[in-house]
C-alpha cells in the first residue's frame, strides 16, 4: 500500500482545461498535483524542481515555444526514470508511436473517461506502460499485420519528425532554432533531408502531408 499521495505535474497551455483536471485529480486521496505549467519551458522548469512522479502533459502545446514531442525529450534528457503521460486531443497512431518513442510511459486522448485518467496515473507512477486501449489495439494490429507500413512519416527520424511538425505548424526556421536550441544551420540541413525523404517540392506539400496524417489540425 502506497503510504504518500502520487505527485503529479500538470502541463497544458489552457487554463480552464489545466485547472478543470487539476481539481478531478484532487478529488482523489491518493493523487496531490504539486505543480501546473502553461508552457513546454515551464515545465521543464517545475520538473527539475519537483520531481513528480508522473509527469500529465498534452502534445498541441499552442503557446510560442516548445511543442509536448520536445518537452519530453527534454525532461527525459535530464531525468530519463521520469514518468510521463500523455493526455492529447490526438488519437492517431503516428502521434502515439513518436511520443512513446520520445520516452513517454503513457497515452490517452482527451476523450476517456476520469476513470481511465486515474487508473493510467496510478500504473505510470509505477513505471508501467499504460496506453489507451483502442490506441493500443491499433498499434498491435499495425505492428504484426505484416505488411509494409502506410505510413509516410515512418522514413524520419526523432528529430526530423519534430521538426517535420513544427515546419507545419507555420514556425520560421529561426524560430524552430530557438525552440529547440540548434542553430538556423541545423534546422536547414534537417529541412532539406524531411524534402528529401518524403519527396516534397515546397512547403505547401508539406502542409498538406502534415493534416493528412493526422500530424496537424487543418
Amino acid at each position: 500500500m502506497r503510504e504518500k499521495p502520487i505527485t503529479v505535474l500538470l502541463i497544458d497551455d489552457h487554463p480552464v482545461v489545466r485547472n478543470g483536471y487539476r481539481r478531478l485529480l484532487e478529488s482523489t486521496a491518493d493523487i496531490h498535483v504539486v505543480a501546473d505549467a502553461d508552457s513546454g519551458e515551464t515545465g521543464c522548469t517545475l520538473h527539475q524542481e519537483h520531481k513528480p512522479d508522473v509527469t500529465i502533459i498534452d502534445l498541441n502545446l499552442d503557446s510560442q515555444g516548445i511543442d509536448g514531442l520536445e518537452t519530453i525529450h527534454r525532461i527525459k534528457t535530464k531525468n530519463p526514470a521520469a514518468n510521463i503521460l500523455v493526455f492529447s486531443m490526438y488519437s492517431n497512431e503516428i502521434m502515439v508511436q513518436r511520443a512513446l518513442n520520445m520516452g513517454a510511459t503513457g497515452y490517452i486522448t482527451k476523450q476517456s473517461s476520469l476513470e481511465q485518467l486515474l487508473e493510467a496515473v496510478r500504473k505510470v507512477s509505477q513505471g508501467r506502460i499504460y496506453i489507451d486501449q483502442e490506441l493500443a489495439s491499433n498499434l498491435l494490429t499495425d505492428k504484426w499485420s505484416g505488411k509494409p507500413s502506410e505510413n509516410p512519416l515512418d522514413v524520419l527520424s526523432k528529430r526530423e519528425f519534430q521538426l517535420f511538425k513544427l515546419i507545419a505548424e507555420g514556425n520560421s526556421v529561426a524560430q524552430i532554432a530557438e525552440m529547440i536550441s540548434i542553430s538556423p544551420k541545423t534546422v536547414g540541413v534537417h529541412q532539406a533531408s524531411i524534402m528529401k525523404k518524403l519527396k516534397l517540392k515546397n512547403s505547401s506539400q508539406l502542409v498538406r502531408l502534415a493534416i493528412n496524417c493526422h500530424v496537424i489540425q487543418p
